[in-house]
């Protein structure tokens, strides 16, 4: 498609606004142990009303434990919440109201149709069922046509829209999404990054994890990265980049070398195993290529063919988790 539907979703109810610059999700210090085991370590993180949040990290990092804990599935052991300026302690009710959850595992019901379970989904937050607002929900994801479909008969990536849909049909100002791409085809997976950004222009804020570095780059305003339950690194992709990443140069040579011409170690230029390639690696435009260049020329060095490359969000995030490796490509 070539316009996301949710472009011309109408919005249904609205909460009471949040004050002026009141950050949609405030966490502070939040721990939570499981016995002896620490799934989440004073974790601080404040999310911006209307921003797209990525939420990198490895299996078992505290992803899925934060989110419930924001959703109110789980009890922080320690720490504070605030949704839009409520206290999750104090206004459960108000923040869980405004929280859409997309879990990972597909959920519904399934002795119902696809407009039921849209129409219980708002009495669950004490909304009377309005069928112009699920007939837009089910319209703006592809599912007027199943909308008396039972849920079972529907197809993996229907019923990932459908999760989706039952997310959304209460109008929530946040949203997360955890790992709404999981296991989908990539036409879908494109339709619902256009969803997903068709909800930003609405002015959602959206909380997104996912394993597709891709994803979090192509969708994010901002990342952060959580490991072992602490988040370690939040900014920007620029950010991130200026912080872990460096240009490569690789000169491939015509003749293998079996030691580095001196000087060249100093300058931080290494030699691949073959003897065939020198690598030469820096940050921020503040390498000394010129003198690397003069040298590799004044040591008789025949070079065949330059190649650079920038490093690439994905070996930022293994920088970032400290198992960064490998030579370039």
């Amino acid at each position: 498609m070539a316009e996301s539907p949710v472009e011309n979703l109408q919005l249904g109810r609205k909460l009471d606004a949040a004050p002026p610059g009141c950050p949609a999700l405030k966490l502070v210090g939040v721990t939570k142990y499981y016995g002896s085991l620490c799934a989440l370590d004073r974790v601080d993180l404040t999310v911006r009303q209307g921003e797209i949040f990525a939420l990198l990290g490895p299996n078992g990092a505290g992803k899925t434990t934060l989110i419930s804990i924001v959703a109110g599935l789980v009890r922080p052991t320690a720490g504070s919440v605030e949704v839009f300026g409520y206290d999750l302690k104090k206004h459960p009710m108000k923040v869980r109201a405004s929280i859409g959850l997309v879990p990972q595992e597909i959920n519904y019901d399934p002795f119902f149709s696809v407009n039921e379970v849209l129409r219980f989904m708002m009495g669950y937050f004490g909304l009377k069922p309005d069928q112009k607002r699920i007939d837009a929900i089910l319209q703006a994801f592809d599912l007027l046509d199943k909308k008396h479909s039972n849920t079972r008969a529907l197809s993996g990536g229907m019923k990932r829209r459908l999760l989706i849909a039952k997310a959304l049909v209460y109008d929530p100002p946040l949203v997360f999404l955890d790992e709404p791409t999981a296991g989908v085809d990539v036409e879908l997976r494109e339709e619902l990054w256009k969803y997903i950004l068709g909800l930003k222009k609405k002015g959602t804020t959206i909380v997104l994890t996912t394993h597709y570095i891709h994803e979090a780059e192509r969708l994010s305003d901002r990342i952060g990265v959580l490991d072992k339950g602490r988040l370690v690194r939040v900014g920007t992709r620029d950010d991130l980049l200026e912080e872990f990443g460096e240009q490569v140069l690789l000169f491939e040579l015509e003749r293998p070398v079996e030691r580095l011409p001196h000087g060249l170690a100093e300058l931080g230029v290494t030699r691949q195993p073959d003897g065939r390639h020198l690598v030469y690696r820096y940050r921020n435009g503040n390498g000394r290529l010129n003198e690397v260049m003069d040298l590799i020329r004044s040591s008789g060095l025949s070079v065949r063919e330059i190649r650079d490359r920038h490093t690439q969000l994905e070996e930022v995030f293994l920088k970032i988790l400290g198992r960064a490796g490998g030579l370039p490509q």
